[in-house]
């Protein structure tokens, strides 16, 4: 009971601090948008189960394993709904219907290359991180090289990536609740930085995990649900769909030809780099296969998220092909009145995003956009949670415990830290989702994943095969893959002319996956090979443990509870 109170306590407070924070903006907050009553009560619906969950798991949060990874004790069916959960975002929903519905096939690749990441951790990385790690893939990256070094770099990686992914989620919540429950732009993200705050320091990863399952559960069925209503206006055909599609659209024959998303050669396979091996360098999907009680219910997990995702993506495509004509056709889902897809000058209401939401009302009224409108904002919370709590982790497990106190830091005083981080990060993701208001949240997932791939992914993979990896070697591979990303991100137009309107971009691609990954790589081999020092010799002598190790899984840690 008392559990429950210092819940509604914190749940009053932070909300009290969210009303202080709007002012006077509460004031004209129905003049913006009209109040959509079926999104509100299912939404508060969501956030009543959430909350009850989050309480059943304070309960059974008691340990640093319980609070980073369940215990170990989620099976492989769960992980892989939980993994579907965080990988099946606002960017996916929002963002890529979007961008199906605009560029029509050049979508769907862009889907691809999202989808392509994940034979890799299938086969080379999931059995590996299960057996070598115990909270974060820091503990892999660190295993036979110096901890202190390497877990504060795999830090700062992880928590760059964090934050860049952060922000493509509070922009997409921004965006849904100013379109559907009438509220202020910057008193949502500050709404949905506070929700995630609890759900992390109350529940850790038990009540993170379970909210990711039934988010999943609701946008596999909110989705298919508004896909089929759709599909029954084309009689189910495929063919009379992709007709009238192109018909209607201002591409015509071309809507189903490559190449009108991305005419830059240079910049479509930097993308499909950087979406493809990001996937692997993603820290809140890594952190996942350390919540499963053993190595086969870990690729058991990448298996079932393959098929949950490749089987959302497809309702994806369907929907953006659907919208073209449901919606685009429509001018009452315009701001002046004319369409869209054949009217350049149209401008959707609620902006680009939205065309998934519109597309639910279409077919099923008020309540149908509702139950998605929900769905939606669970996603994007499930998802925010997850890049919270290993953002959190980073801080508390990698910087704290391992740098600062050398192991030697109590389970309490760890965990108490981890809170501290989540409430830390809540305010930095509600900054940031502030500060990028106007940005694609597909384009600004896209900038994540490659910088996951160039800053996580390179040093990750070697010091799991590659037995010449030296610490020497991680530190320069990793801090270069991370700065050149990092800075090849801010010196683009996206940043360098978007947000600091700069005249002209210094960068003359958006994505950095092509150029920062080979510079991380190369970095990692050109140290590890010149560093003849003792220790290094000992480092690479030492690759036969960590080989045996992360085959065998012999010495791995064990779950602790079932959930």
């Amino acid at each position: 009971m008392r559990r429950l109170t210092r819940i509604a306590t914190t749940l009053g407070l932070l909300g009290a601090s969210a009303l202080a924070y709007a002012g006077p903006a509460l004031d004209g907050i129905q003049a913006k948008s009209p109040t959509n009553w079926h999104a509100i009560g299912m939404f508060c619906l969501f956030v009543a189960l959430t909350m009850g969950i989050t309480y059943w798991a304070s309960g059974r949060t008691k340990s640093t394993a319980d609070f980073y990874t369940a215990g170990g004790g989620i099976t492989g069916f769960q992980n892989g709904l939980a993994i579907a959960g965080d990988y099946m975002s606002a960017a996916t929903l929002l963002g890529l219907s979007a961008m199906v519905y605009t560029q029509g096939y050049d979508g769907y690749i862009y889907m691809l290359a999202f989808f392509a990441g994940w034979p890799i951790i299938l086969f080379l990385m999931a059995e590996r991180l299960r057996n070598m790690g115990k909270f974060t893939f820091s503990d892999i990256t660190a295993y036979r090289l110096d901890q202190g070094k390497v877990r504060t770099m795999a830090a700062i990686s992880s928590l760059t990536v964090v934050c860049f992914y952060l922000l493509a989620q509070m922009v997409g919540a921004g965006q849904l609740i100013k379109l559907l429950f009438g509220l202020d732009y910057n008193i949502a993200i500050f709404a949905v930085g506070l929700l995630m705050m609890v759900y992390v320091i109350f529940g850790g990863m038990v009540a993170t995990t379970w909210v990711q399952i039934i988010k999943a559960c609701m946008l596999l069925i909110g989705g298919t649900l508004v896909m089929v209503l759709a599909m029954s206006k084309f009689g189910f055909s495929y063919q009379n769909l992709m007709q009238q599609a192109m018909a209607a659209h201002k591409l015509g024959p071309k809507l189903m030809h490559p190449g009108s998303l991305l005419a830059d050669p240079v910049t479509a396979i930097s993308l499909g780099l950087g979406l493809m091996f990001g996937t692997a360098g993603l820290p809140h999907i890594l952190m996942r296969f350390f919540t499963v009680t053993n190595a086969k219910e870990a690729r058991k997990s990448v298996l079932y998220a393959t098929g949950f995702v490749s089987y959302f993506f497809n309702v994806i495509f369907l929907m953006g092909l659907c919208a073209m004509i449901i919606v685009g056709k429509n001018g009452a889902f315009f701001t002046d009145g004319q369409v869209g897809v054949v009217g350049p000058a149209a401008k959707l209401i609620g902006g680009g995003n939205m065309v998934a939401m519109h597309l639910a009302k279409a077919v099923g009224g008020n309540m149908l956009l509702g139950f998605l409108a929900a769905v939606a904002f669970a996603t994007i919370l499930a998802v925010v949670s997850g890049l919270a709590l290993a953002g959190a982790s980073a801080i508390s497990h990698d910087l704290y415990a391992r740098v600062i106190m050398k192991g030697k830091a109590s389970e309490a005083t760890e965990i108490k830290v981890s809170r501290v981080a989540t409430i830390c990060l809540g305010f930095v993701a509600i900054v940031l989702g502030i500060l990028f208001e106007k940005q694609n949240i597909a384009f600004m997932v896209g900038l994540a994943f490659g910088v996951a791939a160039a800053a996580n992914f390179p040093v990750l993979i070697l010091s799991m095969f590659w037995k010449g990896l030296t610490t020497r070697g991680a530190l320069w591979g990793g801090y270069g893959g991370l700065i050149s990303a990092v800075l090849f991100v801010l010196f683009s137009k996206s940043v360098w002319v978007d947000v600091i309107h700069m005249p002209k971009a210094l960068f003359p691609y958006t994505q950095p996956a092509l150029f920062a990954m080979p510079i991380a790589f190369g970095l990692a081999y050109i140290f590890s090979k010149l560093d003849g020092s003792d220790r290094a010799k000992a480092e690479i002598e030492a690759f036969e443990d960590q080989y045996v190790r992360g085959q065998t899984g012999f010495g791995a840690s064990g779950a602790t509870t079932k959930h």
